[in-house]
């Protein structure tokens, strides 16, 4: 602490005592400058206010005699106290200006001392008293403006109340939040300025300020409270209480500390809204049809009500993704949505499940055949042109059925077995709704037995290609080879393909399997080469899913080489249906293995719905007439003539032509005389293994009788 003293007086003699007493102090030496004028003890205090890091401690008080040559009474106290107002001024007075000394001290001066009864211990004590009190206040002041600096600097909203329950603080962020200002606040009731309400129910909830003071403890709101502005407006907030203890330990005060919490809410309800609901669509997710559904099944329980859950799936949905891309099929979505959402009451609920599936419950039903009424609406709804971005799209959907309680009492089984009926009205066509019967579930048991025992068969190599010859027809000679895969499971024998081939299609196992199968088909034409057996085309028949793999083209250009057969002698297979159904996006599928020499053959023609200007659009080689119409060829004239007219057509379009399923003379016969260019079927050979081919391949030709 400082012990300067600047002394003012203009009498040497009481100067000297005072400097006597001060230097002579049994508590150490003041440090005394002495002045004669006023004017030159403000000079020396602004010397002492400009220094900003001075060498030593400042000046710790004024001693000063209010009468000075330059300088009276009032005014000497006045000049010096505005040039200093933190340094103490402990005034000397004679007894006669008594009056003038009270006043200054109720001006700011910190003391007086009479000059007529000073002595050297009541100025040492009276001086010592003045700069601790002066101290202590500017610690006090230091401690208070870092307090409020402190309070203005964080997040958090700060309030106290007295006893009385009347504002005595606001910080900064409390006085925006609550449109307060401290000077207006202060002394007003703590239910004027900080008023809260339930947000809900906008009832007034007691402050938690004065229950902090009232039980003398810490309080926090209740959950879901709002503070009411000064303008009316509302803000969730989140806060806690706290009662203020004087010295004594009683309770003073209050004192609340709280921020603006209306972001976080808004924040969590449309995190909780997101978490329940499709992005895209905005209607109800799993998870909240789940809950909407076990819901509803206790109110049919406790009802006596019937209730139906309708699986719904697009038809070749992906092939709309695929080929227009995922902004149309997003739009094509959220157009199919409107739809399902006029087709169904407000006490319905439309789910999307992910992808293009959607689950429908119908409640509180008289009858499960009532879900029949919803789903053909639903059918004829969804069926009707839809115009997204200039394109027209046609779209069919298949919906599986269960009701409650005949199908199941539980939201799982129900969910299961209306999938189950779904999958199953897919089977049946498509563009159509099938009810769940309990038979689905054993042929589910089977399909799931196949789907596993693919995904071995893989792994150890159980499958293995068979080959049928093609021939030409007018010289009886085999041109060709059909590769045909087939299964030899471990435990069931050889699995037809129509069993298997369908489960392989829906869980994707039939891209490793194709790309095996062509492979292979690819290495084995390639070795009857080396064998010196006549060159023949390998055809192998190439599924829908495989097609659209992203990597098929590069797959196919790699067996090639890492084969090394020509591609001349690759014929890949493709159905009729695919290729009309994926036009714009096969043609250039097509396009590429075409560029890189591979024969493209249309399989079963004339059973799907092409038209020439759809086939003009492919850069198909040959067309292959089903076996269903040569079946019939001699006995039904509607058939004998789509075949004539078939084999005219690829003469024209100057395609290849070859009919399949030729089992009798009386069919070859007839294609011989209609020019077909070329046959298959077990009238030349059932499909045989790589070994019996190659027996086929010498230069005996088949019959063609």
């Amino acid at each position: 602490m400082s012990r300067n003293i600047l002394l003012i007086q203009n009498d040497p003699a009481e100067a000297k005592a005072v400097q006597e007493a001060l230097i002579h102090s049994s508590d150490g030496p003041f440090q005394v400058e002495w002045v004669r004028s006023c004017a030159e003890g403000l000079k020396s205090l602004t010397r002492e206010g400009k220094q900003e890091k001075p060498d030593t401690d400042g000046i710790a008080a004024v001693l000063v005699d209010l009468f000075l040559p330059d300088s009276r009474g009032f005014e000497t106290f006045d000049q010096l106290f505005r040039a200093a107002p933190k340094i103490p001024i402990l005034v000397l007075s004679t007894s006669q200006d008594e009056d003038i000394a009270k006043l200054v001290v109720q001006y700011g001066a910190q003391d007086y001392l009479l000059k007529d009864r000073l002595n050297g211990y009541l100025l040492l004590k009276t001086l010592g008293s003045v700069i601790e009190r002066a101290a202590n206040a500017e610690a006090l002041f230091e401690e208070k403006e870092r307090a409020e600096v402190t309070l203005n600097s964080i997040a958090d909203a700060v309030v106290s109340i007295d006893i009385s329950n009347n504002i005595t603080y606001l910080n900064i962020v409390a006085e925006n939040m609550t449109g307060w200002q401290l000077d207006e606040a202060m002394g007003h009731s703590v239910e004027d300025v900080f008023k809260i309400v339930d947000a809900t129910t906008h009832e007034t909830i007691q402050n938690p300020m004065t229950l902090a003071i009232q039980q003398n403890r810490a309080m926090s709101l209740t959950p879901n409270c709002a503070l009411v502005r000064r303008d009316g407006c509302e803000a969730g907030i989140e806060d806690s209480a706290a009662p203020i203890h004087d010295r004594r330990g009683q309770v003073t005060g209050a004192v609340m500390v709280f921020h603006d919490v209306s972001k976080t809410r808004a924040q969590a309800l449309k995190m909780s809204y997101q978490a329940q609901h499709d992005i895209l669509t905005d209607l109800p997710n799993r998870a909240l049809f789940s809950d909407r559904l076990s819901q509803a099944l206790v109110l049919a329980q406790r009802q006596k009500t019937k209730l139906a859950v309708l699986y719904l799936d697009v038809d070749h949905f992906k092939h709309i993704n695929d080929s227009l891309g995922h902004a149309i099929g997003d739009c094509l979505l959220r157009s199919i949505v409107q739809r399902l959402l006029a087709c169904v009451r407000s006490s319905d609920t439309v789910s999307r499940q992910g992808g293009d599936e959607f689950v429908i419950l119908f409640s509180e039903m008289a009858h499960p055949e009532d879900a029949i009424v919803g789903a053909n609406k639903i059918l004829q709804a969804l069926s009707m042109p839809y115009l997204i971005e200039r394109h027209d799209l046609h779209i069919t959907v298949s919906i599986g059925i269960a009701a409650y309680p005949d199908d199941g009492a539980e939201a799982e089984t129900l969910m299961k077995h209306a999938d189950l009926a779904m999958y199953f009205a897919k089977e049946s066509g498509r563009n159509n709704y099938k009810f769940f019967k309990s038979e689905m579930n054993d042929r589910a048991v089977e399909r799931q037995s196949i789907e596993t025992g693919l995904r071995q068969a893989v792994e150890q190599k159980e499958f293995v290609l068979y080959y049928q010859p093609k021939v030409n027809l007018e010289t009886g000679a085999i041109i060709g080879a059909e590769a045909l895969i087939r299964w030899h499971h471990p435990q069931r024998g050889l699995v037809s393909p129509a069993q298997f081939i369908p489960v392989a299609e829906e869980c994707g196992i039939i891209v490793p399997i194709g790309r095996w199968g062509l492979r292979e088909a690819c290495r084995q034409a390639r070795a009857w080469q080396y064998a010196g057996l006549p060159p023949v085309r390998m055809a192998f028949n190439i599924s829908a899913v495989e097609l659209r793999h992203k990597d098929f083209i590069d797959n196919v250009h790699a067996i090639l080489m890492e084969t090394g057969l020509d591609t001349r002698y690759l014929e890949l297979e493709l159905t009729e249906t695919f290729l009309m159904e994926n036009s714009e996006s096969t043609a250039i599928v097509l396009q590429a293995l075409k560029d890189i020499g591979v024969q493209l053959s249309l399989d079963d023609f004339g059973t799907g719905y092409s038209s020439l200007s759809y086939l003009q659009r492919f850069p198909i080689d040959t067309l292959k007439i089903d076996q269903s119409f040569v079946r019939d060829i001699t006995t039904d004239s509607n058939d004998a003539s789509i075949i004539s007219a078939v084999i005219s057509m690829g003469k024209n379009l100057h395609m290849g032509v070859i009919a399949e399923g030729v089992e009798t003379k009386e069919q070859l016969a007839f294609l011989k005389e209609k020019k077909c260019p070329e046959g298959q079927g077990y009238y030349f050979s059932r499909p045989v293994a790589a070994d019996k081919f190659a027996e086929l391949l010498f230069p005996a030709p088949m019959k063609a009788a």
